[in-house]
């Protein structure tokens, strides 16, 4: 164990030193390799082939400048990326992010992630990010469509249907993918798979909007099943009111859970008497037409409280979907749910949770899924959406769903039969090793390349 504790440390402060300044990418580079690292010290050749550096090291990276004039004439500048990180296994997949926080270390972490997210998925597709620092929220239709446009106009000819296919992420959902899809269309004259969470109507799948929350909620069922329980009557706290956060609290409604807790960046808000479907679609309406505050939802329903600036983690609850974003859920707050008896953290969003939190929760035998298996549903679902694209059909969204089920599951087999020590089922080392063993073993054959 000493070994691999030498191995890690010089491992980081190598990776540290190439990518100054990158704390998300060096944080979930490092939650991979701790669980890594003893793994590969026992397969040398994983070792001697310095799988996990060349893993760490993106195949190319794109940034360009992205001009566009807004509504009162003004020319505007942004910058774009596109971080093309590993095709082992596939062309690179992964979402756009349009949110004033992107930068290159966001989009390598979440870039990295998703290699091993795909590799879980068992679906042939490599991993990648992109994105701008391009804020969607106040601006017009127009403003938003030439955006996208000239974002497009750039990065169509880095993409592909078997070469990188994006999809949508924060900040990007169907009036983006719409914009860009049909920019990329009108650049190419071609009518391809090379976009994902595209409308129905022009080659989407069904069921693709809820694949992420309900792709949650089925791990989280799995690894209590595995326990010999289920959701029925749970106590839910969920973070978010965006897409995940939504369909989150859409399953697990009907599954039988009672979900406490939705948020937004402003606060929290806290319903005793339990979201229901009808309030879901009042939040719902308010997210998705109006584009309003979570804060609303107090004044429209009696029976719930707002926490102005509060994260929902503080409230007694059985269960914990983080499906806002990254670093939500810090010491303090894993302390707080262990405190409550939380039984157990499923994560809906991209590493919402820090290290020490994991450790905390982990330590206090929390059953913890990590963001790679358990948000992996939406990934799965862009991947049949590409199979529909090629086939030139669409599935029924009974279908879908089904197909859906049968990967969170086997993501969930594959994370028990590498994390089981025993008494404790540790899901971040499980998905770690399922996914790199896959890639580990295609990189070997390839060679040095």
């Amino acid at each position: 164990m000493n070994n691999a504790s030498t191995e890690l440390k010089h491992f980081m402060s190598g990776l540290r030193k190439r990518n100054p300044g990158e704390a998300e990418f060096h944080q979930a580079v490092e939650e991979v390799a701790m669980s890594l690292m003893p793994f590969i010290l026992d397969h040398e050749k994983y070792y001697k082939a310095r799988i996990l550096e060349r893993l760490t090291e993106p195949d190319r990276i794109i940034i360009f400048r992205v001009c566009w004039e807004d509504d009162l004439g003004n020319l505007r500048v942004n910058r774009g990326y596109r971080v093309q990180f590993s095709n082992c296994i596939g062309p690179y997949k992964g979402g756009l992010r349009f949110h004033p926080s992107v930068s290159l270390s966001i989009l390598k972490f979440l870039g990295f992630e998703q290699i091993f997210k795909n590799s879980l998925t068992t679906l042939p597709l490599g991993g990648g990010k992109g994105g701008a620092n391009f804020n969607p929220k106040g601006k017009s239709d127009r403003e938003v469509m030439r955006f996208c446009q000239s974002f497009m106009t750039e990065l169509t000819r880095h993409i592909g249907a078997d070469i990188d296919i994006p999809a949508g992420d924060i900040g990007v959902g169907a009036r983006e993918i719409g914009y860009l899809y049909g920019q990329f269309k009108r650049l190419n004259n071609r009518h391809t798979g090379a976009i994902t969470g595209k409308g129905f109507d022009y080659g989407g799948s069904l069921m693709r909007p809820e694949a992420t929350g309900y792709g949650c909620v089925y791990m989280m069922r799995e690894a209590l099943s595995h326990e010999g329980d289920d959701l029925e009557n749970k106590s839910c706290l969920v973070s978010g009111s965006g897409n995940v956060a939504q369909f989150c609290a859409e399953k697990l409604i009907q599954l039988g859970a009672r979900v406490l807790t939705m948020s937004d960046s402003g606060g929290t808000i806290y319903d005793p008497d339990g979201i229901n479907e009808d309030k879901l679609m009042w939040i719902k309406e308010l997210k998705n037409s109006r584009r309003g505050r979570i804060v609303e939802y107090a004044k429209q329903f009696p029976s719930a409280e707002y926490l102005e600036g509060k994260r929902p983690w503080a409230i007694p609850a059985n269960l914990a979907f983080p499906c806002a974003t990254q670093n939500e859920i810090e010491a303090d707050d894993a302390k707080a749910l262990i405190s409550n008896s939380c039984r157990a953290v499923c994560e809906g969003a991209n590493m919402p949770s820090t290290k020490e939190a994991i450790d905390l929760l982990q330590a206090a035998k929390v059953t913890f899924v990590p963001g790679k298996a358990a948000n992996a549903g939406g990934v799965a679902v862009s991947g049949l959406e590409m199979t529909q694209n090629s086939m030139r059909i669409h599935w029924s969204a009974e279908e879908v769903d089904q197909r859906l089920l049968g990967i969170m599951q086997n993501i969930h087999r594959k994370c028990v039969k590498y994390g089981n020590d025993g008494d404790y089922i540790d899901y971040v080392k499980g998905a770690n090793v399922a996914a790199f063993s896959k890639i580990a073993d295609t990189m070997l054959a390839y060679g040095v390349i």
